[in-house]
């Protein structure tokens, strides 16, 4: 910061105790200038965007390429000081309707301001190795003869569980493997799955139903994994990496028996939803059920699955007070970019989740026949 602007913040109100937003949630907060001495500036705004980005490098011989992708979601700019106003812009006011004045006084000064998240479809945040998916705001000076002076903070978005486009996420799964044992391992194993549905809440428990056979002459246990995979997408090519999310091992299924297992499998509460609306990263996951067997390969099936975020309240449309913002001065409602949201419904914690043809935010599951 130069000698006379002291500091530049933009900051926001939280609305529930996780600090998350979803489609439709009005966002308050303010941007804070302080200033040393009398300042003249020619622009001061605040933008709301959203975006995705892929980069990652690859050697090819003697060549670095850089691959590189990138969307945008939203992007919205206002005003609070603008010197040349051509009328196309949204310039924001103070509470009695008055502009700001483009010279301010020695010390502190706040600018309120109010967006709302476009009720569309959008992926929820989301970091990984190589991609990223943010929400954020900029606040950002302007001066002549001087280089602008910027500010932003991130957005966390979880997109809702919208998901009536598709009603494959409640088509029950059901698959069978055999394999017959070599070398130190004689006889046959088989076994065969059902998962009751495709689409899981965080936390919800997710119950596999298994029948085994083992036909072979040593015994052998069944094991869980739930993994997720990342693929990154840009230039026409992608990079992919997997990981495991959690792992379960069953009871032990003794020689020549035959024993049926219902597990039940708890979906971390803290796992990232799953994300196929993205033109750039997707983010998935499988369900691994294999068997144990020493001294041969492990016979195994995959489920895909999807999980959801959690429903929660939707935002409360703000008022126009300025004490909402906690600072001096107010602004007058921009003109909404996006419909005001509607009335928000009673929940019950107790209550099952909600029928998932109330929703509509994934696509179809055709990517999900390919196993991997």
């Amino acid at each position: 910061m130069s000698s006379t602007v002291k500091s530049l913040k933009v900051t926001y109100n939280s609305i529930n105790v996780n600090n998350t937003f979803t489609n439709g949630d009005y966002l308050l907060g303010h941007v804070t200038l302080e200033v040393a001495k009398d300042c003249q500036i020619d622009t001061l705004s605040i933008k709301f965007k959203g975006k995705s980005e892929v980069l990652w490098t690859e050697r090819h011989g003697q060549t670095t390429v850089v691959y590189h992708s990138k969307d945008k979601y939203f992007s919205i700019k206002h005003y609070f000081i603008r010197s040349k106003d051509d009328g196309s812009e949204t310039i924001l006011t103070q509470e009695n309707g008055q502009p700001y004045n483009s010279v301010v006084a020695p010390g502190r000064h706040v600018y309120p301001f109010t967006f709302q998240f476009p009720d569309k479809c959008m992926p929820s945040s989301f970091k990984g190795s190589v991609g990223k998916i943010v929400y954020l705001l900029e606040a950002k000076l302007g001066r002549s003869m001087r280089v602008d002076q910027k500010d932003s903070t991130k957005l966390h978005f979880v997109a809702k569980p919208d998901l009536s486009s598709d009603q494959g996420v409640m088509s029950p799964q059901n698959r069978h493997t055999e394999k017959k044992m070599k070398v130190f391992t004689s006889g046959s194993v088989s076994m065969e799955a059902k998962l009751e549905k495709t689409g899981f809440f965080q936390g919800e428990g997710l119950k596999v139903v298994a029948s085994i056979h083992n036909n072979s002459s040593r015994e052998i246990k069944p094991k869980y994994t739930i993994y997720t995979k990342h693929s990154f997408f840009a230039n026409g090519r992608r990079r992919l990496s997997t990981k495991d999310l959690l792992k379960e091992v069953g009871d032990s299924i003794a020689p020549s028996s035959k024993e049926n297992f219902t597990r039940v499998i708890n979906v971390p509460h803290d796992a990232e939803p799953s994300i196929c609306n993205c033109s750039n990263i997707k983010v998935e996951y499988r369900l691994r059920v294999y068997l144990d067997v020493k001294y041969a390969s492990d016979p195994e099936i995959k489920f895909p699955i999807v999980i959801l975020p959690n429903p929660r309240f939707p935002a409360v449309a703000p008022s126009n007070s300025a004490s909402d913002f906690g600072a001096v001065g107010g602004t007058n409602p921009p003109p909404w970019d996006f419909a005001p949201p509607q009335p928000p419904v009673a929940f019950n914690p107790l209550a099952p989740p909600p029928s998932y043809g109330e929703y509509r935010a994934y696509p179809p599951l055709n990517d999900f026949k390919t196993q991997f």
